[in-house]
């Protein structure tokens, strides 16, 4: 297996870790116990949260036999996440120290995404560890009814604090959109199991059209694992300002609509028509900009019927020229090949994907909430003097 040396650790002696994550708990414990059994002197860490809310995350440190300890460990400042972040990196480290173990296999809780355990394996123990992998196992059939499913965690039995906001189908969306690798787990032989369709495989590849499929159970699993990772390239791809969106597509009953103007939108209509936006499809996302705020880049990301607009902080257009070299590169690129005269980078950029699309519907309920021809030619003044309908949500009263 290459990327792993007959001491254990990589070429660089340091210790090579893949992040297993996934809602889909059966897919993701079959993916975890096949790299056990086909990369020899793996281990695997799980950190339990089911009981977070009484207080406690419970450790568990496995191989291919079986589990080798488990331990539980008090919440940090009242949160599991941070409990996970704390005991993670020193319980990899005390492996790589130990000389012993080929791959460290890092399987996430069912609600706790990639992203963040990625950064801090990769920032924390950056001395001792190599992330050489970050992947989602998943089971295409559940694809859909995940995204699609609106309700709070905490209903779900999958909060990991009491202040958890999060629904099952943005976390879902963001599992499945960050990792460069899709691990597919079906059990076709189970009696009554439902096999995956071409819609189920077409909406896949449509919501991460960059990823690599890996069947469960190939040899390209335990390559997968050792393929290697880049948090910081990861990072910009889910960066607002800069991600790398899906294109048009149209397969198997599932469409993927791209929208893009410049024109900014009237803040009162484009508010009004929220919730017959996220509700048209079961994922969408983008960047976009209001006529009464037009130095503010916001974000638009909504799955399971649920919208989260945020302010990721001021267009390049809006900002001294000396203020670019602070910017990261591949921001200043992305907003230079998407430079317009007038407005510089703003845009409206917004990716819908789902099944049964109403394409023309959707284009004209997006057209009618920018700014009308006279709307338009009356300038920024007047804009800022739009009806302000947005505030509420950027502009929340502590």
């Amino acid at each position: 297996m290459s990327g792993a040396g007959a001491t254990g650790t990589g070429a660089d002696g340091r210790l090579p870790v893949v992040v297993v994550a996934g809602m889909h708990r059966e897919a993701r414990r079959t993916v975890v116990g096949q790299l056990l059994g086909m990369v020899p002197g793996s281990v695997a860490l799980h950190h339990d949260l089911s009981r977070a809310m009484q207080g406690t995350v419970r450790r568990v440190v496995s191989d291919a036999d079986g589990p080798l300890s488990a331990q539980d460990t008090p919440l940090v400042n009242d949160c599991a996440c941070c409990a996970l972040r704390e005991d993670l990196v020193p319980e990899l480290e005390r492996l790589a120290a130990g000389g012993l173990t080929r791959l460290a296999v890092v399987e996430l809780w069912d609600s706790v995404e990639p992203q963040g355990m990625a950064e801090v394996i990769a920032t924390a123990g950056a001395q001792f560890l190599e992330l050489t992998g970050v992947m989602t196992a998943l089971d295409p059939v559940l694809v859909l009814p995940c995204l699609a499913n609106g309700d709070d965690l905490h209903d779900a039995g999958l909060a990991v604090t009491a202040q958890d906001r999060r629904t099952v189908a943005d976390t879902w969306a963001r599992q499945l959109e960050y990792p460069p690798v899709l691990v597919l787990v079906e059990d076709e032989q189970a009696p009554d199991a439902e096999a995956a369709d071409d819609e189920d495989r077409a909406l896949l590849r449509q919501l991460h059209p960059t990823a690599r499929h890996v069947a469960a159970g190939t040899t390209e699993l335990a390559r997968a694992a050792f393929a290697g990772f880049d948090v910081s390239a990861a990072a910009a791809a889910q960066h607002p300002a800069c991600s790398r969106l899906p294109q048009e597509a149209d397969e198997a009953g599932i469409t993927t609509v791209v929208w893009r103007r410049r024109r900014p939108f009237h803040p009162e209509r484009l508010y009004a028509a929220l919730e017959d936006l996220v509700c048209a499809a079961a994922r969408s996302r983008g960047r976009f900009w209001l006529a009464d705020r037009p130095d503010t880049l916001l974000s638009w990301d909504a799955a399971g019927g649920a919208l989260c607009v945020e302010s990721v902080g001021p267009w390049l257009a809006s900002l001294p020229d000396a203020a670019w070299d602070l910017e990261p590169p591949v921001r200043t690129a992305a907003a230079a090949l998407d430079w317009d005269a007038e407005h510089g980078d703003r845009c409206q950029h917004l990716v819908f994907t789902s099944p049964a699309l109403d394409r023309e519907g959707l284009a004209a309920l997006l057209e009618s909430c920018l700014l009308t021809d006279a709307e338009y030619a009356a300038g920024r003044t007047a804009w800022r003097a739009l009806p302000a309908a947005f505030d509420h949500l950027l502009d929340p009263v502590p």
